[in-house]
Order: C-alpha cells, then structure tokens, then sequence
C-alpha cells in the first residue's frame, strides 16, 4: 500500500523592525499605534478581497487590490507579505490561474503569520 506524504508548509516571516520603530519615532506613540492598527485591519480585508476576487475571476479588481496590499505592507515592514502579494501580482497579470491559486495560498498563510509578528513585534518595542 502507497504511503502519502503530509506537507507542512512552515516559513518564517520577514520583518523589517527598522520601519516600525521609524514610524513610532515619526509619529509617537499613538499615532504610529492608529497607523499599525489601520494597516493591519486593511491588509486583513484586503486578503479577504483578494480571495474573492480570484473566486469571481475579477482579475483587474484582483491585481489593483494586491497592489494597494503591497503598499500597506510595506509601509509598516511587513517585506515576505509584501514579497509574495508581488508575487499573486505577477501571476494574476500573467493569466497564470494555478501559479495565483498557489500564490494566493501562500499568501494567506504568510498574511496570518506577518499579522502575528508584527502585533508581537510591537508590542516588545512599546
């Protein structure tokens, strides 16, 4: 009898702690605390859009969201989310269905772990 193999799909994340720490500089402590907060409840709504998106086949709606979700990432350090919603950027521009299934896949995987590590990220620099 053919044994399966189980997958687990486990990589890290990477953060750039430099960006949070600037943006706490920048705006103090409240300020940067409203700008983490809004940009995690926007990236979490984005990867939700983005999923459906691709459910509907609403490519065009798919490639501005992922667009808007690079930038946000980015603007609080988030670089693997960032990395990888380029990724669905590319394969969603290039017509490739099963490379933006699988990107898409990643990327909520990635997505829930960058959320994590920024909130602990933040919460030790506080």
């Amino acid at each position: 009898m053919a044994k399966l193999a189980v997958l687990h799909h486990d990589e890290g994340v990477r953060l750039d702690p430099d960006r949070l720490v600037a943006l706490y500089a920048e705006l103090g402590e409240a300020g940067a605390e409203l700008v983490v907060a809004k940009a995690m409840e926007e990236l979490s709504a984005r990867l939700t859009e983005l999923q459906r998106f691709a459910d509907e086949g609403r490519t065009p709606a798919l490639v501005r969201s992922a667009r808007l979700l690079i930038k946000v990432a980015e603007q609080i350090g988030m670089l693997s989310f960032a990395r990888v919603a380029g990724d669905v950027l590319e394969a969603a521009e290039a017509g490739d269905r099963a490379g933006q299934a699988a990107t898409l896949a990643r990327l909520a995987r990635i997505g829930d772990r960058s959320l994590n590590a920024v909130w602990d990220l933040r919460d030790m620099t506080v």
